[in-house]
This record gives structure tokens, C-alpha cells and sequence, in this order.
């Protein structure tokens, strides 16, 4: 039996992904205690798990947002302000749990600093496509398509090197401080930091991800673990009619209402009944007036797919490989984060279309839509339940602790930084 210790961020996207494979090792006998926020810690205790909730201060940052509106939880200039006291918040846990093995997301950057400065064996989670490089795979961030032969490999060695530099600079300067309060060398490239983890798992897997001949060999690739809380299917969603479009902004808030008023403008005149879930979004959009529209904060979108025609959205993860697994075609319309990547492998894969953010308007996204639904059915693939997931979080309890500083230490050090 290894007893796990879980970290992650503020962002339900990168929580409730891990939910399966997360009760997959506790019944295969794992102990395993997760720290999130205190909302999520909610559901993860309803699901069986043993949860706590990070310093509130982590959470809070995650909330705040700026004069217009606008939340930025995932600008890298949050989640570097964040690691300090991710830093000293796992180091605690570490010292309240004495884990056997960490399990750390990918944008826990101070968690991920404190992980390494441990010295116990540690996998970074990664609920998205595949950051690293690789033979034939565009550089990350740009949403480029593959591009076979010499001028392709041409472009994405050039390419490589400018993301690089780009990620670089933002993330480098306060992670190389916090690795210097921890004892660890700096980094030299951004793609130090996923390299260092005894493994990375990744919750992404055929058809979203490019095939890779050259896979590094502390990546896993879990697959995706797609959840939601339990909820009841609401009766209106049963009844008769024609079939349902889901349009969905981010649950994570980014400003995406106007991929929702574009949706309404295109499909009120169209043989569909709409569901638009705005999330963080509701009561701040202004739609459209349309009679074949339902506006709401939330409906598990579990209870949805099965009777859906097409899923709008803005190219999240979660959603997507919920659309994917359902087989039902996906509008992708990404504005940030790591949604032009999950865009571009949606329309690699023939699960979808791209409509770019920039260019959204009532004519394209009736045409997206009308283009989507036309593409030729996909089967639904159903998740393995966390399996692979478990599998690979086992290669932990198997891997000797690195020799490293006392934990008090480590724990001082991490206090003095994160205040």
C-alpha cells in the first residue's frame, strides 16, 4: 500500500479529471489525500476521497480579478505569484501526511519546486494535451497543424526555439528563485520542468493526442478521465423535441460570453433546441432573445451528451474529451490557455472544427456548427475508469526517495518564502 499525497490548483479542469483515477487507487488499497480548494475539497469527499483544502490565499488569487471584470487565474504571472505559498502549503502537508509519493499538477509551479525539494518519489499530473516536444509534433502553444517532410520539421525546430524563449521568460526568473530558496539548480529552458518529475501523466490519449514515435520515458499517457459530480437529470432535458446543441463557456471564467451570443444569434432560427451553461459567465452575458433557448449556470454535462447533436465550446479540455468519449462533434472556439492546441487536435482527429475566437459572428458559427454536425459519426470511446491512471501512479510506490536536505529544513525555507 502507498499512501499518496495529491496537490492541485484552483481550476475544477484540473480537479475533477483525477477523480477517477484517484478512487481507482484507493480501491485497489492506497491511501490517498488530496489538497484543493475547500469548494472542490467538497465534491472530492463525496466521491470517497480524502480531501483538505490549500491555503486560502491560493484560492483567493485565483478569484481575484482586475478593474474590467476579468479573471486571470491562469496567467503565468498568477500562477508564479501563487508559488510561494504553494511552496510552503505542500511542504506542510508533506510534514501533517509523510506521503510515500507526491502526485503534483503541472500548474502548481511552487507545489512542483517543494515535490522535487523532497526527494520523494513524484509524478506531475497534466490534465491536457502533451507539452513536450517530439519528432513531427508542432511547437505547443500556437495551434499549429502537423506539417509531414523537411519543411515541416524545419518549421517546428524554428518554432520550438521561439515558444521556448517565449516560456522562458515568463516563467524562468521566480521559478529559478524559488528553486534557489529550495537548494535546486536553476533551469536553463522551460522544458526543464517537466522533464524533472520522476514521471509526467498526462490525461490525454488517442484520438486528441498525435501519435508519438519518440516518447520520452517518464511520460504516461493516462488517457482522459473525464467527471462530473452526481447530479439528477433535470426533466426538461428528457422531453421531446429536437435535438440539443450545448454551448459552454469555461467553468474556469475567461471572458468567453461572446462565444454564447454568437451561438444564440446563429442557431435561434435553426431546428435545435440550445443549452447554454455559462458558468462564472451567468448573469453577466447579455443574449440574444431566442425561444429555442435554455440559459443556465450549470447542468452536468454527463446528463447532456447523450441527447446532443453538437457540443460549443471554448476548447477546455474537459468538455471536450467529455464530447469526444460521447462521440458527439465539437465547435471548438478557443480563446487562451491550452485551448489552440486542444482546437487544433480536435480538427486533426475529425472529432470537430475550429472557429477562431477572433473571427466570431452568428454567419461562421452557424456555418461551424452546420459543418460539424456533418462530419461523419464517431463512435463513442467510454474512459477505462482511472485505470491507466492508477497503473502508472504505482510506478511511484516502487521508486526509492532521492537523498535530499532534513524536512525541517525544507519546511523552513519553504515558510521564509511563502510568508
Amino acid at each position: 500500500m502507498t499512501r499518496f499525497l495529491v496537490y492541485t490548483p484552483p481550476a475544477t479542469g484540473h480537479v475533477f479529471p483525477l477523480v477517477p483515477g484517484l478512487r481507482a487507487l484507493v480501491a485497489r488499497g492506497h491511501e490517498v489525500h488530496v489538497r484543493t480548494t475547500g469548494e472542490l475539497a467538497v465534491h472530492l469527499r463525496a466521491a470517497g476521497l480524502t480531501a483538505e483544502p490549500v491555503d486560502e490565499r491560493i484560492a483567493a488569487s485565483a478569484r481575484a480579478v482586475d478593474p474590467d471584470g476579468r479573471r486571470h487565474a491562469d496567467d503565468m504571472s498568477d500562477l508564479m505569484r501563487r508559488g510561494p505559498w504553494e511552496m510552503a502549503d505542500l511542504t506542510r502537508a508533506i510534514a501533517e501526511v509523510r506521503p510515500d509519493a507526491l502526485l503534483v499538477d503541472s500548474n502548481t509551479y511552487g507545489a512542483s519546486t517543494a515535490a522535487e525539494a523532497s526527494g520523494l518519489p513524484w509524478a506531475m499530473t497534466m490534465p491536457s494535451v502533451l507539452a513536450r516536444p517530439g519528432r513531427g509534433i508542432p511547437p505547443y502553444g500556437l495551434g499549429l497543424a502537423p506539417r509531414p517532410g523537411r519543411i515541416g520539421a524545419l518549421r517546428d525546430a524554428v518554432l520550438w526555439k521561439v515558444v521556448e524563449r517565449a516560456f522562458g521568460r515568463a516563467m524562468l526568473p521566480e521559478l529559478n528563485r524559488m528553486r534557489g530558496t529550495a537548494g535546486l539548480p536553476p533551469f536553463r529552458s522551460p522544458l526543464d520542468y517537466s522533464a524533472r518529475p520522476d514521471l509526467l501523466i498526462t490525461l490525454t490519449g488517442a484520438p486528441l493526442e498525435y501519435p508519438r514515435a519518440d516518447l520520452e520515458p517518464h511520460v504516461r499517457m493516462a488517457g482522459s478521465t473525464p467527471w462530473d459530480p452526481p447530479a439528477e437529470t433535470p426533466q426538461w432535458l428528457s422531453a421531446e423535441g429536437d435535438p440539443w446543441v450545448l454551448v459552454t463557456c469555461s467553468t474556469d471564467y475567461q471572458a468567453d460570453g461572446a462565444l454564447a451570443q454568437a451561438a444564440v444569434a446563429a442557431l435561434r432560427d435553426e431546428p435545435v433546441r440550445v443549452l447554454v451553461t455559462l458558468a462564472d459567465a451567468y448573469g453577466e452575458v447579455t443574449l440574444p432573445e431566442a425561444g429555442n433557448v435554455r440559459v443556465e449556470r450549470f447542468v452536468p454535462h454527463g446528463a447532456v451528451l447523450p441527447q446532443a447533436a453538437a457540443v460549443v465550446c471554448p476548447s477546455g479540455m474537459g468538455i471536450v474529451s467529455k464530447a469526444v468519449a460521447a462521440g458527439v462533434p465539437v465547435v471548438a472556439v478557443p480563446f487562451g490557455r491550452d485551448q489552440p492546441e486542444v482546437a487544433r487536435r480536435v480538427q486533426q482527429s475529425g472529432a470537430g472544427v475550429i472557429l477562431p475566437a477572433k473571427k466570431l459572428s452568428a454567419a461562421r458559427m452557424l456555418a461551424a456548427v452546420r459543418a460539424a454536425r456533418a462530419l461523419p459519426p464517431r463512435p463513442a470511446t467510454p474512459a477505462d475508469g482511472g485505470a491507466a491512471f492508477a497503473d502508472a501512479a504505482e510506478e511511484l510506490g516502487v521508486r526509492e526517495p532521492a537523498a535530499t536536505t532534513e524536512l525541517g529544513t525544507r519546511t523552513a525555507a519553504a515558510e521564509q518564502l511563502g510568508g
